[in-house]
């Protein structure tokens, strides 16, 4: 199947989901753990159905989904297809999404020398260097960031050079951006707005606001 692009997914109007770095991402309360498993049990009974399988975190009061197609790479129409249909479910329920509350954070690392330095930190995060895709170091079972081996030129080294990747749904990056500035942090480049936004802290730390928007 081929991927969709941003613009598909957003004209596909999923109003419980979001884009974030990879996958189409959704959070949903469900106040106690009993109507998350009813919550969970359905959407595995609909993923087995379109043989297509969520990432699932069940909380006592919440249940995160994540949507990707591995085998294409990204995004597309069976992952959207699903996603409509765990909506269904959890309206059913009465149960509802919490798409402002979404958040992911990726470890980026400024590097020239991503073919060397992606196997050191899969084994060191995974226990094997083959768990690297692309740019990226991957642990799939989810208990660890995703990292992102940025390109840049040769350089010395440094103070910073990993930084936080902070992915948060489009429609409230300005009030996340907002909120840091307010707690004393300050912008330092907006000119990728609204793709990324990088801030600083006090001391100047930086950290990335990303979006899925003009990707």
């Amino acid at each position: 199947m081929e991927t969709l692009t941003v613009d598909q997914i957003l004209d596909a109007s999923l109003t419980d989901w979001r884009r974030l770095a990879q996958g189409l991402h959704a959070r949903y309360r469900t106040g106690d753990f009993r109507t998350g498993l009813a919550l969970v049990d359905a959407a595995a009974a609909a993923a087995e159905t379109a043989n297509h399988h969520p990432d699932i975190a069940l909380r006592h009061g919440s249940v995160e989904f994540r949507l990707l197609s591995h085998d294409a790479g990204g995004v597309t129409q069976r992952d959207v297809d699903l996603a409509r249909r765990i909506s269904r479910i959890a309206a059913d329920l009465g149960v509802d999404a919490t798409p402002q509350r979404l958040v992911m954070v990726e470890l980026a690392l400024d590097t020239a020398r991503v073919a060397e330095l992606g196997p050191f930190w899969a084994a060191l995060l995974t226990g094997s260097a083959d768990n690297v895709h692309g740019d990226d170091v991957i642990d799939r079972t989810g208990q660890v960031p995703l990292v992102w081996l940025q390109h840049t030129e040769p350089h010395e080294t440094p103070r910073q050079r990993f930084h936080f990747d902070v992915w948060v749904p489009h429609d409230v990056a300005d009030d996340r951006i907002a909120a840091a500035v307010a707690a004393g942090g300050r912008v330092v480049d907006d000119s990728s707005a609204p793709s990324f936004t990088v801030l600083a802290d006090p001391e100047g730390n930086r950290a990335c606001v990303c979006t899925c928007l003009e990707r």
